[in-house]
């Protein structure tokens, strides 16, 4: 329609019959006289807007669900995610008990060595320095270590301390085949050296061809001159096999150590000796052996059984 002067009269002319009969209807309430035109219009055109309501309500539910999806989503990631942090805080409470619980058996250790210990943890293995048994740990000369310290944990002897760096120094294991550590043999004082052979046993070569020794003797280190590289007293480990005496100027040992080389964790430096020597007191207490079980048995006689002197048939 062209904006003419006629158009906008009749623009005019609609809008004031409208609130003409808006104001009617206000006006006369429930007897109003356009309820009729209503109720008509509402006849015509109820059907064509339930129509257009069944074919958008489909549209909004599917939007409602969409949403309500996406809440559901975000409360199970929410839950998932704490459900994650449960489980990484009760294997952080796993590792932290054990950590506890090799940090209170080495201080243990140190208590009835006298040590003086500086405690680390192991941070890298030997694989970053060549093919030798050697760890790293997160003390270093900061830290008041040095080279040539002992290096033990809460089962006995670990190693000595062969590099410092300022934060972190270098342990060689017991077990490499470059070690060697004197040796003395529980109460007996049999005097020795054992060397590494990697994952095997120890070898112990004992000063004394015909000293006498058994499976299941243990050792201690015997120290060195100046406490440096060893400290006396250090649990090593026990005799695990004897090579037969042959009348040498030495005798052969195989010692399984009491440290596990493969699942070292919390370790101590020993930045102080003892003031006397330990001796055999840092050694674990014995295993009481187990009783053997006895078995008597008696013998009831029998109703029918022959009397003295008597010969039964």
């Amino acid at each position: 329609m062209r904006d003419t002067r006629e158009s906008r009269l009749l623009l005019v002319l609609l809008i004031a019959v409208a609130f003409a009969l808006i104001t009617v209807d206000i006006r006369g309430g429930e007897d109003s006289p356009v309820d009729g035109a209503r109720q008509g219009a509402a006849t015509v055109f109820g059907p064509i807007e339930n129509g257009v309501s069944a074919a958008v309500d489909p549209v909004g539910n599917a939007v409602s669900a969409i949403r309500d999806s996406g809440d559901r989503h975000d409360r199970l990631a929410a839950l998932q995610t704490e459900n994650a942090a449960l489980k990484a805080r009760l294997g952080s409470d796993d590792r932290n008990a054990s950590r506890l619980k090799q940090l209170n058996k080495m201080i243990k250790v140190a208590g009835e060595g006298q040590y003086g210990i500086k405690g680390a943890e192991v941070i890298a293995i030997g694989a970053a320095q060549g093919f030798s048994w050697t760890i790293t740990i997160d003390v270093g000369a900061n830290d008041g270590i040095q080279r040539d310290m002992t290096v033990l944990n809460g089962d006995g002897l670990v190693g000595r301390v062969t590099t410092v760096g300022p934060n972190t120094a270098t342990v060689l294991l017991a077990n490499d085949p470059d070690f060697t550590v004197g040796t003395r043999m529980e109460a007996t004082d049999e005097l020795g050296f054992a060397s590494g052979q990697g994952d095997r046993p120890l070898r112990v070569e004992l000063l004394n061809g015909k000293a006498d020794v058994k499976k299941g003797d243990r050792l201690v280190t015997f120290g060195s001159q100046a406490d440096k590289p060893f400290v006396p007293g250090v649990p090593v480990g026990v005799v695990s096999r004897v090579d037969p005496s042959g009348g040498d100027l030495t005798r052969t040992l195989y010692v399984t150590p009491y440290v596990s080389f493969t699942k070292l964790d919390i370790v101590g430096v020993v930045v102080e000796a003892p003031k006397k020597d330990p001796r055999d007191t840092v050694l674990p207490a014995k295993p009481k052996p187990t009783p053997t079980p006895t078995v008597t048995v008696t013998v009831t006689p029998s109703a029918n059984a022959p009397v003295d002197g008597e010969i039964q048939q």
